[in-house]
């Protein structure tokens, strides 16, 4: 196995890339990839992760560089989300579409393959009315069919259930082919990780590591405070001398050119400081203001529907939200914990009354009720009752957004980005009724905190949707309600 180990699969030799005009990718980046090697690709949100899986699959061409691929080698690609193009498509025609030629024996092959994902779903039934998380359970499915040498899979745990990436990860141990995957899920990346490959948003280089995920985070951090420690000697040694040097030019005669060897002797060291990483940004705390002049009961519900073997049967329940009342949605992909939240948000829930002129500030896990063709900044002001940029920017910069990507086009943005202008608009909005399906998806982990706290503080009624019981820990909780019970 550690022979097998050696052969190099995939190599980057000096590669540059840019998304778009002047957006800088990657530069001059080498790495490889070793045969059966189980590789996190890490990186700030809009760093480039996905674009390196692209350069990959050669979906993209780099501008400068080489990628060497090993010749035969099959790579299949785990995506976020599911095209919009192919929602329509039945389970069987979305399976047969991933491979090149028409696959006679397909059926068996699907049922095989759902298995390992836990997912059970007839052959004939239309992609668009599974939940999110089965949704995410085929698009990983249709990946691993392809049994390929490389499998590349983006963020796979968003929309899984606990039972669903349990058994991702069993899947991914066992895997004896060759994995890299971009997760934010830490103890996920654990279970299977050797390597990390580390996109710094800053530099555009990569780094690359031996270890797992937590291993490297904590090899970054010790590296970033030794630099740290050395800069801080370095800059007080050079103060004193450019003092020194103040104070022997002021002598004159001789002392100038003790002054003028100190000065170069300062600006030596100033060179031998080091480029220490800039951290990965974290966004600023922030707060979701509350609708003014709502009072008693926001939200009753009285019945609801649930999916049991693709049936809809109706719960009743008695549930009334009022000012700070938070509410856990729970139960297993597929049961619909979605449908719920989208008829609540758009007013078609049956069984449910909403006090008149109540604004839902609406988070749905695939963002889209954003829309894609407006630019980030008319997206944010459409949620405000008067357009003052100001307030839009000064929100907007807490969540990262700023530059370019200020009027860059919605669907031109990285997931993880999407979810932070739709966490703006949210701040923007001031909802009387706060709705979240899945708000960890795609957010980089250094972010989750501080959403939590904000979600955790947010005064009017709240219904969340996690299965990421870590983040659902950090934000009070008043009641749960279990869809599957």
């Amino acid at each position: 196995m550690a022979a097998q180990k050696e052969e190099v699969i995939v190599r980057f030799q000096k590669v540059s890339h840019e998304f778009g005009v002047r957006k800088p990718i990657l530069s001059e980046v080498d790495f490889s990839i070793r045969k059966g090697t189980k590789i996190t690709l890490m990186g700030q949100n809009g760093a480039g992760k996905s674009t390196i899986f692209g350069l990959i699959t050669k979906a993209h061409v780099p501008e400068n560089g080489e990628i060497h691929i090993q010749h035969g080698l099959s790579i299949a690609i785990g995506r976020q989300v599911i095209p919009r193009d192919q929602m329509d498509l039945t389970v069987r025609e979305f399976f047969q579409k991933v491979f090149p030629k028409k696959v006679y024996d397909i059926d068996p092959r699907i049922d095989e393959i759902l298995e390992v994902v836990n997912l059970h779903a007839p052959h004939e039934k239309i992609i668009r009315t599974f939940s999110g998380g089965q949704q995410a359970r085929l698009l990983l499915a249709s990946a691993l069919i392809q049994n390929p040498d490389l499998l590349l899979l983006d963020e796979p745990t968003n929309n899984l259930d606990k039972e669903g990436i349990a058994h991702l990860t069993k899947f991914l141990i066992d895997y004896k082919k060759t994995v890299i995957v971009i997760s934010h899920d830490a103890h996920f990346l654990n279970a299977f990780s050797d390597g990390v490959l580390y996109l710094d948003v800053h530099t555009h280089k990569v780094e690359q590591y031996v270890g797992n995920y937590s291993d490297v985070v904590k090899e970054i951090s010790a590296r970033v405070e030794k630099e740290n420690r050395r800069n801080a000697l370095l800059a007080k040694e050079i103060q004193e001398n450019k003092d020194k040097a103040n104070f022997f030019a002021n002598k004159g005669g001789q002392m100038r050119m003790v002054a003028k060897r100190m000065r170069e002797k300062a600006e030596m060291m100033e060179e031998a400081k080091v480029d220490v990483r800039k951290e990965d940004k974290a966004i600023r705390s922030f707060r979701i203001p509350f609708q003014d002049g709502l009072i008693g009961e926001i939200l009753t519900i009285s019945s609801f529907m649930v999916m049991n073997k693709h049936k809809a049967t109706e719960r009743k329940v008695k549930i009334s939200l009022r000012r700070n009342s938070h509410l856990l949605l729970a139960g297993p992909n597929g049961i619909g914990k979605s449908t719920l939240l989208q008829s609540l948000a758009d007013g078609s829930a049956k069984g449910v009354e909403i006090l008149p002129n109540v604004r839902v500030g609406y988070y749905r896990q695939d963002f889209s009720n954003l829309d894609f063709d407006k630019t980030v900044y008319q997206e944010l002001a459409a949620a405000l009752d008067r357009n003052v940029e100001e307030e839009i920017r000064k929100v907007a910069a807490g969540f990262l957004i700023s530059g370019e990507t200020f009027y860059a086009k919605i669907g031109t943005l990285s997931e993880g980005q999407k979810g932070l202008v739709a966490f703006a608009r949210l701040v923007l909005l001031k909802p009387g009724l706060l709705i979240l399906d899945e708000p960890t998806n795609h957010i980089n982990f250094r972010h989750l905190p501080v959403i939590a706290e904000a979600l955790s503080n947010f005064e009017g009624p709240m219904i969340v949707v996690s299965h990421v019981p870590d983040f659902v820990s950090q934000i009070r909780i008043d009641e749960i309600l279990d869809l599957g019970k």
